[in-house]
């Protein structure tokens, strides 16, 4: 079956790799570096997927479960950490922020949307959804009680932030492996059909794709420095906050290879794995990646405690509450995915003038 060109975005999106080191090296403008570098990440990252993927089939199905669901984000890890040592904690959690409402309302309303309209019903395990939504809900709830606690009890209870966000971001790591034990071990029946790997698709050798996993690890790395130093440059040039660039910029960028390989699931009727990408992403957003790079924020030198936005509080309720109350009954189609979207470019015009 030949697929659109949209489908081999990421690919095509290679050339900038090149490009951005060589924008770099010649000292070229920092906001056409910020703006390549960002491009380059977007192929790197779904080789990273793909890698992850293929050693994960090479594995137990348990094994290849948890690395399925450790790794998927790891290009968002890297760039976090990157951010982090350069002292743009603000950018991370809006990246954070940015990762979850795009992830559930970006991937998931254009998969739902693209399936839609090639596919008049489209079904996906229930069960998935539940389970997704009920993690989802302890963890966005998890990372807003410090941003209550601090409005609440104001100054008074600064000092107590930093030790309250480190002990939740303790709270949320083992929450989210108990999760993995759940999901791959104990009660994996429920979640037969969430397998990301096709049955179909032969799996590489396993020394390819741990060669590969590396190298697309360290190339990320280097983007994401290249990426992270040009920042201030790019916020004075094109008038933006670091509010924006995390949630828009940086949260789809280390999506964006994701999000598509969510798209082509749903526009291939296979609504449990594009489900289970956009939720599952943002689950391990939310209870994994956010609290590791607390954990790093501090060992850095640059804390960054669980405080976020009111603005940034309510997209990620709103977001949540959305798609658990489309997403439960185990039905999609196009229309819902045209609400999702709409929501999403509500809250992107939002973010932009914030």
């Amino acid at each position: 079956m030949k697929l659109p060109v949209f489908f081999k975005f990421p690919q095509i999106l290679s050339i900038f790799i090149p490009v951005a080191v060589v924008f770099k090296l010649i000292q070229l403008n920092d906001t056409l570096v910020f703006i390549s570098s960002a491009l380059a990440i977007v192929p790197l990252a779904d080789l990273l997927g793909k890698a992850t993927e293929m050693l994960a089939a090479r594995t137990s199905p348990t094994l290849g479960g948890f690395l399925n669901a450790s790794f998927g984000n790891l290009a968002e890890l890297i760039i976090g950490f990157f951010a982090i040592s350069k002292g743009y904690t603000e950018v991370v959690k809006a990246s954070i922020t940015g990762s979850i409402i795009g992830n559930l309302l970006l991937v998931f309303g254009l998969s739902t949307l693209v399936g839609g309209l090639k596919h008049k019903n489209l079904k996906f395990n229930p069960i998935t959804a539940e389970s997704g939504s009920a993690m989802l809900f302890l963890a966005v709830a998890s990372l807003l009680v410090p941003s209550f606690f601090i409005r609440v009890g104001g100054v008074a209870h600064q000092k107590s932030v930093n030790s309250i966000s480190l002990f939740i971001a303790g709270i949320l790591i083992l929450t989210y492996l108990l999760g993995m034990i759940f999901t791959f071990k104990t009660h994996k029946y429920l979640f037969h059909n969430s397998n990301l790997i096709e049955k179909s698709v032969e799996a590489w050798p396993l020394k390819k794709s741990i060669m590969l996993l590396v190298l697309a690890g360290i190339i990320i790395g280097f983007m994401s420095e290249l990426l992270v130093s040009s920042i201030e440059v790019t916020i004075k040039t094109l008038h933006l906050s670091e509010t924006f660039i995390g949630i828009i910029v940086v949260a789809v960028v280390g999506n964006a290879a994701e999000h598509i390989t969510a798209v082509f699931f749903a526009y291939k009727n296979k609504m449990d794995l594009a489900l289970h990408i956009s939720l599952g992403s943002s689950v391990q957003i939310a209870l994994f990646v956010a609290p590791l790079l607390v954990f790093t924020s501090y060992l850095l030198g640059h804390p960054m405690p669980l405080i976020f936005t009111m603005m940034e509080i309510i997209a990620i309720a709103l977001s949540t509450g959305i798609i658990a109350i489309l997403s439960l009954d185990g039905k999609s189609n196009w229309f819902e995915g045209c609400q999702l979207l709409a929501l999403y470019i509500i809250l992107a015009v939002v973010f932009y003038f914030y």
